[in-house]
Order: structure tokens, then C-alpha cells, then sequence
């Protein structure tokens, strides 16, 4: 039997992916070559060459990347945690080497990092400054902060809600260029296994990578169905899960252009609340097609998972 160039790169896509994931689960223990490969079921040498295809990084750089944009989610989110007790957990030898790989990143330091997150603002203002430079900078997040809350309360409704297990059909793609043919091609998916039939199945989008922190043209999704018909994994197309636990909930009506403010709006809503992030992903929910919308406007619910 002749196998055609779309089902080999759809295989490639499939084995890519589940290295994908496994990078994510493990991200605090050794990542050998020989442990990818074999959880993509390839030869650590074959493995290399197309990890490197597929994904446009070696393997190494790829895992250093994420191991850092890891840390600096933590550091964004918890500020309970020691920075030393974070090198060390995710592979650093020193809290030197650490912040050397940190800085060739984000371009200062850690600790610096944490900082200038407006989460954490309240340790900028003890920053020595003259002629009142420290409270321009703080009338300046307050100010912003201010637009976000009110950008939240004159667009959303936003709930904390309990979340059953949730079931995805799955296919990733990276970066945002290309990201309305992702999404074409996971509808023509869908529809051709008869899942739209269900007025339940939804289109959703589960963010990986935050664009705070990950370039553009690496921040990581998952388009995918939210469905609970049963269905075979096929090429691109894998199952994912999310599990049961509480969410922050928002309902939006917005245009395209409004998503980026509109996921800012409910991180901000959710540190002036209290509430901290979860370690599961955000994920989107959309409920109409925007193009046939009157005003070409998403119905979407934004979900951050957070602690209880």
C-alpha cells in the first residue's frame, strides 16, 4: 500500500504532538533525547531530525524555552515561590546559571521579572526614583489597571463556576499565522464525523503558552471540539482532557480584535479578586459563528482555572 505525503505528515503531526505533551508533564525531571523519542515512538535520531521539522526548534532549545517560560509563569502567578527553590526544581545547576538563561530571555533578571509584573507592583514602588518618576509609574498602572476593570465590567459577566471533566478533539498549531485554516480544517473534521449534528459540540481553542511570556510565532494552541461523542484519534487529530475544578468564567460579546484586552480584563479580575491560576490551561469556548454575526462579534466564554 502506498502511503500519500498528507497521511506521513499527518503521522508526524500526531507523534510530534504526544512529545508535546510529555515535555509539558515533565517539565521539572531530566528530558533526555531517548525519553521524547520513545514517548513519539520514533528513534532518538529519526525523532530529532523531524521534532526540528515539525516545530522549528531543536529539541533542546525547545525544552530549555518552555522550562523558562514555566518559570516565569510562576513568577508572574506565585510570589510565594523562591527563586532558588524554582532553579533548582527546573534543572539549573545554580541560581546564576538560572538567572544567565532568564536574562538571555526577557532581558533582566528574575527577580527584576517579578517585579515589573503589574501583579507585584506594590514592590516597584519601594524602587529609589527622583522627581517623581515612582509616582508617574504607579499612577500609570493604575491607570491601566482601571481600564481593564472597566473594560471587564462593561463587556462581561463573569461567574466562578465548578467545570465537569471536559473532552476535546484536538489538533495544535503554533504560532498565530495560518490560525483561520486551523480552524477551518478542524470544523471540516468535525463535520465530516457528524459532531456539529449535536447542538452541544462547541469550537473551543486551550492556550499552551501565554503571550506574555511566548513569542507570537511560538505560543503554542490546541483548536479543538468540545464534544462528548466518541471518536478515533486519526492523523492530527488526538484527545484531550481538562480536568473537573473551578474556573473564572467570562461571557464576551467582542470582535476579533477585542480577545487580546478581554483575556488581559480577567487576569487583572482575577488578581485584584485573589484568586490564583491554576497549573490546567485557559481555554476558550465559542458559542456562534462571528461571520454571521450582524456586527461580526465572537459569543465566547473565556475560562482561567484557578485554585480552591
Amino acid at each position: 500500500m502506498i502511503i500519500s505525503e498528507n497521511e506521513i505528515r499527518k503521522d508526524y503531526i500526531n507523534r510530534v504532538n504526544k512529545a508535546l505533551r510529555f515535555i509539558d508533564d515533565h517539565l521539572d525531571s531530566e528530558l533526555s533525547l531517548e525519553s521524547v523519542a520513545n514517548a513519539a515512538h520514533y528513534s532518538p535520531f529519526h525523532f530529532h531530525r523531524i521534532f526540528k521539522a515539525m516545530v522549528n526548534e531543536t529539541l533542546n532549545a525547545y525544552i530549555t524555552r518552555r522550562r523558562i517560560e514555566k518559570m516565569a509563569s510562576i513568577l508572574m502567578h506565585k510570589k510565594e515561590v523562591r527563586i532558588t527553590e524554582l532553579s533548582l526544581q527546573y534543572g539549573f545547576n545554580s541560581n546564576s546559571a538560572f538567572t544567565r538563561a532568564f536574562k538571555n530571555f526577557y532581558s533582566v533578571s528574575p527577580s527584576e521579572f517579578r517585579k515589573l509584573n503589574p501583579g507585584k507592583f506594590s514592590k516597584i514602588s519601594k524602587v529609589e526614583s527622583k522627581n517623581g518618576q515612582e509616582k508617574l509609574i504607579f499612577e500609570k498602572y493604575i491607570c491601566n489597571i482601571n481600564n481593564h476593570l472597566n473594560w471587564i465590567k462593561m463587556n462581561a459577566n463573569i461567574e466562578i463556576k465548578e467545570i465537569p471533566e471536559l473532552h476535546f478533539a484536538s489538533s495544535t498549531h503554533i504560532g498565530i499565522d495560518g490560525i483561520e485554516n486551523a480552524f477551518e480544517r478542524m470544523l471540516k473534521w468535525a463535520r465530516s464525523k457528524r459532531l456539529l449534528d449535536n447542538p452541544e459540540t462547541k469550537m473551543t481553542r486551550i492556550f499552551h503558552d501565554s503571550f506574555k511570556i511566548t513569542a507570537e510565532d511560538k505560543v503554542r494552541m490546541s483548536i479543538c471540539v468540545l464534544t462528548n461523542e466518541p471518536f478515533e484519534e486519526e492523523g492530527e487529530i488526538s484527545k484531550v482532557q481538562i480536568k473537573k475544578g473551578s474556573c473564572i468564567v467570562g461571557r464576551f460579546e467582542i470582535t476579533p480584535d477585542d480577545f487580546e484586552k478581554s483575556w488581559s480584563g480577567m487576569f487583572v479580575w482575577m488578581s485584584n479578586n485573589g484568586y490564583k491560576r491554576a497549573e490546567q490551561n485557559p481555554f476558550e469556548i465559542y458559542h456562534n459563528d462571528f461571520r454571521k454575526h450582524p456586527e461580526n462579534k465572537c459569543v465566547v466564554d473565556l475560562y482561567i482555572p484557578i485554585e480552591r
